[in-house]
């Protein structure tokens, strides 16, 4: 089955990891713009992070037969940082205009401060100007007021709630977002957030409508496997093949669709590989033997 990771955050994973997603049948991922662990302190370092979502990391991607897309956004943790805040915002706009930018995205909450209402604000207009959809991240803590915040403001701001993904959902969030038209997706994780057990029993509860899985797979200690190994407990829980294949495959297409730069192929199928090219003069390998694919087909 052919598997879409819809917020999976590359920089921080090794060429191994790109290796074994694509045995495991992932074809694509959106990458979200996310906080690095470690705040930062210019913009331009925010400058230079764009450029390599859209550039190296897509490069990248690609050479292990992955497409890779991406969203920009202030992150809500760094909202709340007055020397870089502003000027991210300012410089977004020129980032939104990019072909492998599909979303406005992460922006949400993470301490549930007027800051963070401030550019969550801000960030919904330029999705609204640019006419992409947005992905929201909720708080780590305290997520149930933090999704009703949430949709409150969505409400508020009259934006379309079919072009809206809340993401981080869990047993208790979910059904709130189901009530509205947004999108509900699940970042599935070793220890925390949601595991692929609990999560295909909500499956088995609510369907697969609007329903997004993820692996989120950061710095920290986390699995960008996660997708598939939720399809393998969705299976042994006796979900549909259907209703699998519309919640890792269809619903992250129609929502990041909507932003009209999808490009998926005529077949959708892995990419082929030519590890014989740089970026920029550099080179994935280390004196390895490139792969070299010819209509998909490793020579």
């Amino acid at each position: 089955m052919k598997m879409f990771d819809p917020h999976i955050h590359m920089t921080s994973r090794t060429t191994d990891d790109y290796a074994a997603m694509a045995e495991a049948g992932i074809v694509a991922v959106v990458e979200p713009a996310f906080w690095l662990g470690q705040p930062r302190t210019h913009v331009g370092s925010f400058e230079d992070y764009f450029l390599s979502l859209t550039g190296w990391e897509r490069f990248r991607a690609a050479q292990f037969g992955i497409r890779h897309f991406c969203t920009m956004a202030l992150n809500p943790k760094e909202a709340n940082n007055p020397d870089v805040a502003q000027g991210v915002i300012d410089l977004l706009p020129r980032y939104l205009e990019k072909d492998s930018v599909v979303a406005v995205g992460e922006i949400g909450f993470d301490d549930m401060t007027p800051e963070e209402d401030t550019y969550f604000v801000q960030q919904m207009e330029l999705a609204r100007t640019f006419d992409l959809p947005v992905l929201i991240h909720t708080p780590h803590r305290d997520k149930k007021r933090g999704t009703e915040h949430t949709i409150k403001m969505v409400k508020e701001l009259d934006f379309p709630e079919h072009l809206v993904l809340i993401d981080h959902n869990n047993e208790e969030t979910l059904p709130l977002v189901l009530e509205t038209g947004c999108y509900a997706g699940h970042s599935i994780y070793p220890h925390t957030k949601m595991d692929e057990v609990r999560m295909a029993m909500l499956v088995k509860k609510y369907g697969g409508e609007r329903i997004i899985i993820n692996s989120a797979a950061d710095w920290g200690v986390a699995d960008p496997l996660k997708v598939p190994k939720t399809v393998h407990a969705m299976r042994d829980l006796g979900v549909s093949e259907p209703e699998i294949e519309k919640i890792v495959w269809h619903n992250p297409i129609a929502f990041f669709g909507q932003s009209g730069r999808l490009d998926m192929g005529a077949d959708s199928e892995l990419l082929p590989r030519d590890q014989r090219e740089l970026f920029e003069g550099n080179s994935v390998l280390r004196g390895q033997t490139p792969v070299v694919d010819e209509g998909g087909v490793e020579e």
